[in-house]
């Protein structure tokens, strides 16, 4: 792909690594935004920056195209469906994902966030959390504004580009990433970052919490399995190390599943007590559903077992151990 027809929309956000990209493509007749930014008005300036830069203004877009429903990628949707009606594309759980009542959310989440060991406080605030961040990502994503929902595999052609979609949850469960066959090139959200692997949040504390670490290794895998030169992140630089990053997370992963089997042979015996180890003196609220998630699957897989007791899940190491 000519880079010179992908132009990336840069604004910052409060966590590292203080910045979302979203892209304007040009292909052929077809202006595609991929991502939307954040729901601020910094994310709106960049946007009209870049379009401006290009010889565009907002009414231009043609599509709409979105990785997946997290607030840094979904933020000026309204915004952009308001002033340029585009056929708009996103993956396929969304639907699903939005419809789920925040009353069951709040009691799966509760009760995975005491199994963790989290105090009555940190309960309640994982549960205001998820609740919340489920109301605000459907009001920033209507499924209403959905023209078109993309399923793994799926193959799609806008303007004179055909893209495919690549389901890689993990990071987030309906997480998808677009690729350019032809041209090798890939828009990968937030997985294939340059600078770290992303977090592995999937579904937070909710019901799929026991996925995550499964979820991303088939992402991985999926990966993988691509030709990609060149890859446009949600996060970091475009680069051109997609290998290399694919293989850097996937030895992430392993270390996150090894040191936390050490940390329980080392005395720690709940999720909490394992994040605060790894965290050190930064929070555990943004770690800690990685951390559930990571013990869950080594539970699952005999490296380690678990009792529950008073509602905690407490953690030993397996008899093999």
């Amino acid at each position: 792909m000519h880079t010179g027809r992908v132009h990336r929309i840069e604004s910052p956000v409060d966590w590292p690594p203080r910045h979302v990209a979203a892209y304007l493509a040009e292909f052929g007749d077809a202006l595609v935004l991929v991502d939307a930014g954040m729901p601020d008005a910094e994310s709106e300036r960049a946007l009209s920056r870049t379009l401006d830069d290009r010889g565009y203004d907002l009414t231009d877009v043609t599509h709409l195209l979105l990785t997946h429903p997290h607030v840094d990628h979904v933020g000026q949707v309204e915004t952009v469906v308001d002033a340029a009606a585009p056929h708009v594309l996103a993956p396929a759980g969304v639907s699903e994902r939005f419809a789920r009542d925040p009353d069951a959310l709040a009691d799966t989440v509760r009760t995975t966030a005491t199994e963790a060991g989290l105090d009555e406080r940190r309960v309640e605030h994982a549960v205001e959390m998820a609740v919340g961040s489920l109301r605000r990502n459907g009001d920033l994503l209507p499924v209403g504004h959905v023209d078109t929902w993309l399923d793994h595999g799926d193959r799609f052609d806008v303007g004179d580009t055909t893209l495919e979609t690549v389901h890689t949850p993990g990071h987030q469960a309906d997480h998808c990433c677009y690729l350019a066959r032809e041209d090798e090139a890939l828009f990968a959200g937030d997985m294939a970052i340059e600078p770290f692997r992303p977090v592995l949040l999937h579904a937070g504390l909710d019901r799929a919490v026991d996925d995550a670490v499964g979820a991303f290794s088939t992402a991985l895998d999926r990966l993988d399995a691509l030709d990609v030169d060149r890859v446009y992140p949600g996060h970091g630089p475009v680069h051109d190390a997609f290998a290399e990053t694919v293989a850097r997370d996937r030895a992430s992963v392993d270390r996150l599943l090894d040191r936390s089997v050490e940390s329980v042979v080392d005395g720690a015996t709940t999720a909490v007590t394992v994040a605060e180890r790894r965290s050190g003196d930064r929070a555990i609220e943004y770690i800690v559903a990685e951390v559930v998630a990571a013990l869950r699957h080594l539970d699952a897989t005999g490296r380690l077992d678990s009792t529950l007791v008073d509602g905690v899940r407490e953690y030993h190491p397996a008899d093999h151990q």
